[in-house]
């Protein structure tokens, strides 16, 4: 298998097979606090796109040029944490002068990109499974696109299930949630693809 045919079916495999959403349960707190509006959920997931992609690309020069050649290899969290909340700090400040709409719709839950652990999660399995600089931005975009696919579906259909007659013990978060899980459900379907 060629380099570039081992890219593509990383990428397949970070967005789809193993989503992170709903494979690996990381990034609930946006997933489910940000789907309320498919045009909300596109916004978050951009913004996630961005975050996760650079993320990984910066977490991933660090980590191979600084702290695995100085032998600080333990300090790995701390620093991708660091980087994760420069870059969510920007994309907020790029949001809030150009995008204000989509930067008022966001709220609360901008900020919490830093706190993401799907963010990360993904640099920590980048290092984890040894991918060098290309790997780690390509796997960084196939999850960020994971999260994206993931929470604009879900964003879709509480648009629809707004207006259905919902038993009153599952209005709210429940239904929410046994949507998620039926959703992980269908995703399962994909193990074992790549």
């Amino acid at each position: 298998m060629s380099y570039f045919t081992g890219l593509v079916l990383l990428l397949v495999a970070s967005a789809i097979v193993n989503n992170v959403v709903l494979s690996q349960f990381l990034g609930l707190c946006p997933f489910l606090g940000v789907s309320k509006r498919v045009e909300t959920a596109a916004g978050m997931g951009g913004a996630v796109i961005f975050v996760i992609t650079i993320a990984s690309f910066v977490a991933s020069l660090i980590y191979k040029f600084i702290l695995a050649p100085t032998g600080f290899e333990y300090m790995q969290t701390i620093v991708f944490i660091l980087v994760i909340a420069a870059l969510v700090q920007f994309v907020e400040m790029v949001l809030k002068k150009n995008v204000p709409s989509l930067y008022n719709s966001l709220g609360v839950y901008l900020p919490l990109i830093t706190t993401n652990c799907a963010v990360l999660g993904t640099a920590i399995n980048n290092v984890t499974n040894n991918y060098d600089i290309l790997e780690s931005v390509i796997n960084g975009f196939g999850v960020a696109v994971g999260f994206t696919i993931a929470i604009v579906i879900m964003a879709g259909i509480r648009e629809k299930i707004e207006y259905n007659d919902i038993p009153e013990t599952f209005k709210g978060s429940a239904i929410v949630l046994v949507t998620a899980g039926l959703m992980a459900m269908a995703f399962l379907g994909f193990s074992g693809v790549i």
